[in-house]
């Protein structure tokens, strides 16, 4: 019935196209000369692919209705199974894809490295809807240069999976301890603390929950707490961690991450990860986005669920935008924007947010059962969507992956050092050890003493 259907959607889209290719202005100036590489059409288009076999298997079902309409150019796909697995190849000199799925967090490399083309114009004159299918944030996510450089395809807010066993709000609320109502959108810090604490239970080996050490990990309690992870979110030069909203929010914080009765300790997590430690049972909450999900449902006897991040003063989460880009060097851009306005059509969207793994940026897909999958866990999917109202994402730099390993040590020592904390030295250390990432030039300048001039 869905390969009917799309089917339907493609035959269609290919009849608004031939008619618009047929009534064009017959006043407008006469076109252009073409560019050598436009002069005839491709015999093919690539399409890259990034995530998971059963994702990769979902877009190929997407690519072979496409390729069942004798007027359509063949697509062929090329697939990798990770974002830095794909952007590794380019690197190493694979050409660049028609058409590829990328994240927000390499729009930065894409623009750098002119990989790619904005498709604002190309999918408008398509009739793609962007105000009325795709949410504002998404859509400036991954703008550029009074364009939109890729087409939102996915969203990741993160939210917190629990395992319900460990975590019962029910036997929480008969024993009288603060729990989230039974129909709240919204959970406390200190519910979360709670119920952190109640799933701690030595005899069994279990803890209450594990927030990662790294500035992603920390992000939500931050903003949460009214502070700031970077002192520009626009062009940001350090870390803010040590301004004085931010400590406070991590104070707050840290109160239950550094509880070693609670969380998981540097041992256990080299022992195994955190997943690990949910998956066995073992584990009462961890932060993941929705590609956590069909890891989780592999173990049948895990019965878990999802809260939005917990708040400490207003709502607030992380996460990033995947999306389609197009190439700079595609043979025919118009071409490759047709195959696009098909890949982003509602049906074929919801195909490969049935696997389980994306989370729709196009709203009606993620308010369908394809997203939500009633009668499957977690029962609350519907808090996917509500976060990514509260999701901000990291400014546009490409090294943050940089800036996470420089800043490791110290975020180590703060979420899981012994003793007593001197919040103020080690957010400070954070913030000077970040300077030399986000704005080395100026590091230089201050690393290095000032010459005299000569005579």
């Amino acid at each position: 019935m869905r390969v009917t259907r799309g089917l339907v959607a493609c035959v269609a889209v290919a009849s608004v196209l031939t008619t618009a290719a047929c009534t064009g202005d017959s006043s407008d100036p006469a076109p252009p000369e073409p560019s050598p590489s436009s002069t005839a059409p491709p015999d093919k288009l690539t399409f890259g692919v990034v995530g998971p076999r059963d994702v990769q298997r979902a877009f190929r079902a997407t690519v072979d209705a496409w390729n069942l309409n004798p007027d359509t150019i063949d697509v062929t796909i090329q697939s990798w199974p990770t974002q830095a697995a794909m952007r590794s190849a380019i690197e190493q000199g694979t050409p660049v894809p028609d058409v590829f799925m990328s994240s927000r967090s390499d729009l930065a490399w894409l623009l750098e490295n002119q990989y790619n083309q904005p498709v604002d114009e190309l999918l408008d004159e398509r009739g793609v809807e962007f105000g009325d299918t795709y949410s504002r944030d998404a859509l400036e996510a991954l703008s550029a240069d009074d364009h939109l450089q890729c087409m939102p395809y996915g969203v990741t807010p993160t939210v917190i999976y629990y395992n319900k066993r460990l975590v019962n709000f029910n036997r929480m609320r008969n024993r009288g301890l603060d729990v989230p109502d039974e129909d709240a959108t919204s959970w406390s810090f200190d519910q979360f603390t709670t119920a952190a604490e109640f799933a701690s239970r030595p005899a069994r080996g279990s803890k209450g929950v594990d927030i990662a050490a790294t500035v992603q990990g920390l992000a939500p309690f931050i903003r949460s707490g009214g502070g700031t992870v970077f002192d520009d979110e626009d062009k940001p030069t350090s870390l803010a961690f040590s301004s004085d909203s931010s400590k406070d929010a991590l104070e707050r914080t840290l109160e239950l991450l550094r509880n070693p009765q609670v969380t998981l300790d540097e041992t256990q997590l080299d022992e195994a990860s955190a997943v690990r430690w949910f998956l066995r049972g073992k584990l009462g909450m961890i932060a993941g986005d929705r590609s956590l999900t069909p890891v989780l449902r592999q173990k049948s006897n895990l019965d878990f669920d999802v809260m939005p991040m917990p708040k400490l003063d207003g709502a607030s989460t992380v996460g990033d935008v995947t999306s389609l880009c197009m190439s700079a060097k595609t043979a025919s851009p118009s071409l490759a924007a047709d195959f696009m306005v098909h890949e982003v059509s509602a049906d074929w969207v919801g195909l490969v947010a049935s696997t389980g793994y994306l989370q729709p940026a196009n709203v009606e897909v993620a308010l369908s059962d394809d997203f939500l999958q009633p009668g499957r866990r977690p029962e609350h999917s519907t808090f996917f969507n509500s976060s990514v109202r509260s999701m901000s994402v990291p400014p546009l730099i490409d090294t943050l992956p940089e800036l996470e390993e420089t800043v490791a040590p110290s975020l180590r020592q703060l979420v899981y050092g012994v003793g007593v904390l001197d919040l103020d030295a080690l957010t400070t250390q954070i913030d000077d050890e970040s300077k030399p990432v986000l704005d080395p030039e100026s590091a230089s300048d201050t690393a290095s003493p000032s010459e005299s001039p000569s005579e």
